[in-house]
């Protein structure tokens, strides 16, 4: 991969029932483990990475299994039985390939550099048999990837370890932690009273130039404070924002449905949080929470912001092995997007589903209800929670 580590890492889990799931395009970076739980077997990383399809790796994997199985069955027999069972599975998925039957097995693509990818035949919307899944590397990832030196880490540990026996133990390492945070916290709030924007270095997640990212905390009437995070690079020129809500976690999620009659509409400030899917139907475009990340701007320039995301970002829709019925669709789509922008399409109706109810649509009639919006507050569901982490938090001993 030419690209650098991304922020988090990422899980492709796919579901292949027909041949057409065989023949999807696959980054395998050489970072990335891969795994067919239905059968029980996974791949540790490579020394490579490799453009192939989902019947290429099955493929490979049958190549690399087969080799010395004959010395196998006279050393370890149980062994060699074990390995012919799982052969005789990935050999049945090329043969109802090219017979031209279907398939069912599960493939699930777990790269921490979060540079692998698996096409989706649906893009520019969600693939039913596809799902991702983003997470936060742990130390030994950071180590595998170079992003930590082990043996600096490991003296770090030791530290750690001797500083928490001469205090109060793991409590005492939670609530300084809190505190820390909360001083960050004040000290943005702080600035926002003076109308100070804090600076802080970084680097650049295009180029990995150093740059500034510059953060202020504003408030939002008739709604809440935010943290607005914007970072500017002068080698390559690469902008970007995100927001940051502050305050409590709300006990309920929060659903916003605005019907867009006109171009005023479009002029409406919005606050898409990281926890929030939006969709727009008569656009065919449902974005899962997580997609753009967190963004303040307008309606208009949330719907700029997906056509620029999906035109530069959604890979193998140029060149010879795309299909050109999906590119057609895929530029149609494009240009939807663009007329919605520039306020050829009415009515329009946009929804935040937002479970942490971080998400905001402005109100123009404030204080008063507006006759084309809205607000529905609902309970969360366990999996909402368990994905959001609230399951597992515990502040009574604290």
């Amino acid at each position: 991969s030419g690209e650098s580590v991304q922020e988090k890492g990422h899980r492709y889990e796919l579901r292949c029932t027909s041949k057409a799931d065989l023949d999807r395009q696959v980054v395998r970076n050489s970072t990335a483990s891969v795994s067919f739980p239905d059968w029980e077997f996974t791949a540790p990383p490579t020394t490579s990475s490799k453009l192939t399809t989902v019947e290429g790796l099955v493929s490979h994997f049958i190549d690399d299994l087969s080799m010395d199985q004959d010395q196998r069955k006279e050393l370890v027999p149980e062994v060699y039985e074990k390995i012919e069972a799982l052969l005789a599975n990935l050999r049945s998925v090329l043969a109802l390939s090219e017979q031209g039957g279907e398939a069912a097995f599960t493939v699930v693509i777990d790269d921490p550099s979060g540079n692998s990818y698996v096409e989706n035949l649906c893009a520019p919307n969600p693939d039913p048999k596809l799902s991702i899944q983003y997470y936060r590397r742990t130390r030994e990832q950071m180590v595998q990837l170079g992003l930590l030196n082990a043996d600096a880490d490991a003296e770090e540990s030791q530290d750690a370890e001797q500083d928490q026996a001469a205090t109060k133990g793991p409590k005492f390492n939670a609530l300084q932690e809190a505190a820390a945070a909360e001083s960050v916290v004040r000290a943005v709030k702080e600035a926002s009273m003076s109308n100070e924007i804090l600076s802080f270095p970084a680097n650049c997640s295009s180029c990995n130039a150093p740059c500034d990212t510059r953060m202020q905390m504003i408030d939002i009437p008739h709604f809440q404070e935010v943290i607005i995070m914007s970072t500017s690079c002068e080698d390559c020129g690469y902008k970007s924002n995100e927001v940051k809500c502050g305050g409590a976690i709300s006990k309920q999620g929060r659903r916003i449905t605005l019907k867009i009659e006109d171009k005023d509409d479009l002029s409406r400030d919005i606050l898409k949080s990281e926890t929030s899917s939006f969709n727009i139907p008569e656009l065919n475009l449902d974005m899962v929470a997580g997609t753009l990340g967190g963004r303040f701007t307008t309606i208009e320039g949330l719907i700029r912001q997906v056509h620029n995301e999906l035109d530069s970002r959604v890979p193998f829709m140029e060149g010879d092995s795309t299909v050109s019925e999906r590119r057609e669709r895929f530029k149609n789509f494009l240009a939807k997007l663009d007329d919605a922008a520039e306020g050829r399409i009415f009515p329009l109706t946009i929804t935040l589903d937002d479970p942490m109810s971080h998400s905001y649509i402005q109100n123009i009639y404030a204080p008063d209800a507006d006759p084309n919006m809205v607000v529905e507050d609902y309970d969360r569901t366990f999996e909402q929670n368990e994905d959001l982490g609230l399951n597992d938090i515990n502040v009574e001993d604290y």
